[in-house]
Formats: C-alpha cells, structure tokens, sequence
C-alpha cells in the first residue's frame, strides 16, 4: 500500500473501485492507468519539444525517420508509411504540406525510374535535430526521480510487455 505521501491519483481511483466492486481483481489499474497517464503527459513534453523547432508532432515523425535512416537522409515514400504507421494518402499529404514548408524534398529514384525519394531539406535536418536534442533532456527531467538501474528495469519490464501486448 502507498504511504500518504506517495499516494497518486491512481491510488485514490483503484481505492474507490475496490471499495465499491469489491468482488473484481482492480491491480490491472495500478498499472495501465498509470501508463494511460503517463502516456498523455509524455505527449504534451513531446509536442512541447516539437513545438520549440516549430514543428507538428507527425512532421518530427516523418523528419526522424528521415534522419535516422543516415546520409543523404532520403527514403521512399513507401518506406516512411511503413515506418511511421499511417496510410499511403495519409503520407502523401504530410509529403505535400512538408515539401510547401521547405521541410523535404521530392527527387526521383535514381535506382527506379518511376520511383520517389524524399530527401530532408537543410532546415528539416536542422528542426528534428532541434527536437529531438529538446525532447531527449525533457524526457531526462522527467525520469530524474528514477535511478538509472531503476530506469533500465521499468526499460526491460515496458519492452517485455509490449512484446507480450504486440
């Protein structure tokens, strides 16, 4: 049980619920509530860092793709749907309003004729390297209070849950 003065929100909701459905087995919500929660407050910080390189949340998803896949920088459009999870229309519309931006560029494919390449433009490497360099010290502020075991652990116990979850 929690001391008083480590008690969360969480505590006083499962609190009420075992009180009222006494029968049901609520330590499920210890933990997915939590992440639930932590999962919004790690989406503001995110869209706070992004915010700072004037960029939108799914424009850092397309320009870190990007900038992860290593010089020159440039992947198929094909490539970026799969990496970021959306749709092919979806992708050619983020594609288009970047590329309005001055955030990417299109090229052909030299290896295919009819294919397409996204390149990042300067000013897109120079955003994502903004956001992500502002989101990995917001993200260092906000497990400060956990050790570094402490975090390799919750690390090693949220990757075996998502694998068992996926």
């Amino acid at each position: 049980m929690a001391t008083p003065s480590s008690r969360d929100a969480v505590d006083d909701i499962v609190e009420a619920w075992e009180r009222e459905r006494p029968q049901l087995d609520f330590s499920p919500l210890k933990i997915l509530s939590r992440v639930t929660r932590l999962a919004r407050q790690l989406e503001r910080t995110r869209r706070a860092s992004f915010g700072v390189a004037g960029l939108e949340t799914w424009e850092f998803d397309v320009l870190a793709a990007l900038r992860r896949a290593g010089a020159p920088h440039e992947l198929s459009p094909k490539a970026l749907l799969e990496q970021t999870g959306v749709s092919s229309g979806t992708m050619t519309n983020r594609i288009d309003g970047m590329v309005r931006r001055g955030l990417v560029e299109r090229r052909g494919d030299p290896n295919d004729g009819r294919g397409v390449l996204v390149s990042m433009t300067a000013d897109g490497r120079a955003r994502v390297d903004a956001a992500i360099a502002d989101l990995v010290a917001a993200e260092a502020r906000l497990l400060s209070g956990l050790s570094t075991a402490d975090q390799e652990r919750l690390a090693a116990l949220l990757r075996r849950l998502a694998l068992d979850m996926g």
